[in-house]
């Protein structure tokens, strides 16, 4: 598995600014720069590696030698995956943060079959490309709640038996245009009422709260409260919360993971500093495997180095299946393909960005 995310609804409007807080002008100390040769990172990257990550010697001298560096970080075993990357960048921040920007571009080939960036305001034009893999629309036909190959709320499921004549034959175009209204509709609820209004899921006999299992997962971060305070308040908080210098949106994607394709929804924001910057993406929903899952990706200029920046990822992600006698056996290559991932993600960030 491996984690990205964008996409696009600003808790202010896109391309505007709010000016910098007093966290984030402390957290601004991350991009002083070491002292050439001395194997440090700037500032308080150097802190966070040593203190979460805690790389080898050979790891350092391998990441400062150019090469892309990952590490398996501490998480819940029965439920988490956390993955750390990093790697030199030579070219500017603001080449990357455009990329990011243009998600539909940037996350494209490959295990992403589509990705599209959400309106401001979300519209049903947003969501026309949304077609449910043949798989999953055979088995929506059985879906109960307590019993469902897709993660769906007990509002869905309800609304999908109601709603759909499975011995017409249109019942697969009526899904789909079932699934796309539900899409509309569950954007635009978190735009509005923020986490109070993601999904809790019925697709089991234990209910999840994608809401519960965010925050527990963030509070499992503890270098979120401590180098960015602001953002996990804004996480968290969002819409009441803002961040300074930020913009946000919503994407859509659907992506290979696993054995099935899926569709998941993230909100990303992006916030500027000129010491540094950082792009959060936040998986909102998905239709297989996750409950929830963040990405932080750190850009941190070194003057010791020249131009460019040290790029630096952390994925965390929440899933079902890694609990009991199956998951303990499952769970060593879901963790390997986790790095695995990063490794390509991070390959793939300094191809595309050094590339002029």
């Amino acid at each position: 598995m491996s984690f990205s995310l964008g996409a696009s609804f600003s808790a202010t409007p896109s391309g505007s600014s709010q000016s910098s807080s007093p966290l984030l002008c402390e957290f601004a100390t991350i991009g002083q720069s070491a002292q050439p040769g001395s194997g440090r990172l700037p500032g308080r990257l150097e802190d966070y590696v040593a203190k979460e990550v805690k790389l080898t010697p050979a790891q350092r001298a391998q990441l400062f030698a150019g090469k892309p560096v990952t590490q398996l970080l501490e998480s819940e075993p029965s439920h988490e995956v956390s993955v750390f990357g990093a790697i030199w960048v030579n070219a500017p921040m603001s080449r990357y943060v455009q990329l990011a920007q243009n998600v539909e571009e940037f996350e494209k080939g490959d295990n992403f079959r589509i990705t599209k960036r959400i309106s401001s305001p979300p519209t049903a034009d947003d969501f026309t490309r949304l077609d449910l893999p043949d798989e999953d629309v055979v088995d929506l036909r059985t879906c109960r709640v307590g019993s469902c190959e897709l993660k769906l709320s007990g509002v869905a499921l309800t609304r999908l038996r109601k709603e759909i004549d499975w011995s017409k034959p249109t019942a697969e175009a009526d899904a789909e245009a079932l699934a796309r209204r539900l899409a509309l509709e569950y954007v635009n609820g978190y735009l509005e009422g923020g986490d109070a209004r993601l999904a809790v899921y019925r697709d089991s006999e234990r209910s999840t709260f994608v809401a519960g299992e965010f925050k527990s997962m963030v509070d499992r971060m503890p270098s979120l409260s401590e180098f960015l305070p602001d953002l996990k308040q804004y996480l968290l908080g969002f819409p009441k919360a803002t961040l300074a210098n930020s913009q946000s949106f919503l994407y859509w994607q659907d992506a290979k993971f696993g054995l099935k394709p899926t569709i998941r929804i993230n909100h990303v924001v992006i916030t500027q500093q000129p010491t540094h910057a950082v792009i959060a993406s936040k998986m909102i929903y998905a239709s297989h495997y996750f409950w929830t899952a963040l990405e932080l990706r750190v850009l941190v200029p070194d003057s010791a180095r020249g131009q460019g920046f040290w790029f630096v990822s952390v994925n965390r992600s929440r899933s079902d299946g890694l609990s009991g006698f199956v998951g303990r056996m499952i769970r060593g290559k879901v963790r390997g393909e986790a790095e695995k991932g990063m490794l390509a993600a991070l390959n793939m960030t300094k191809t595309r960005t050094e590339k002029p």
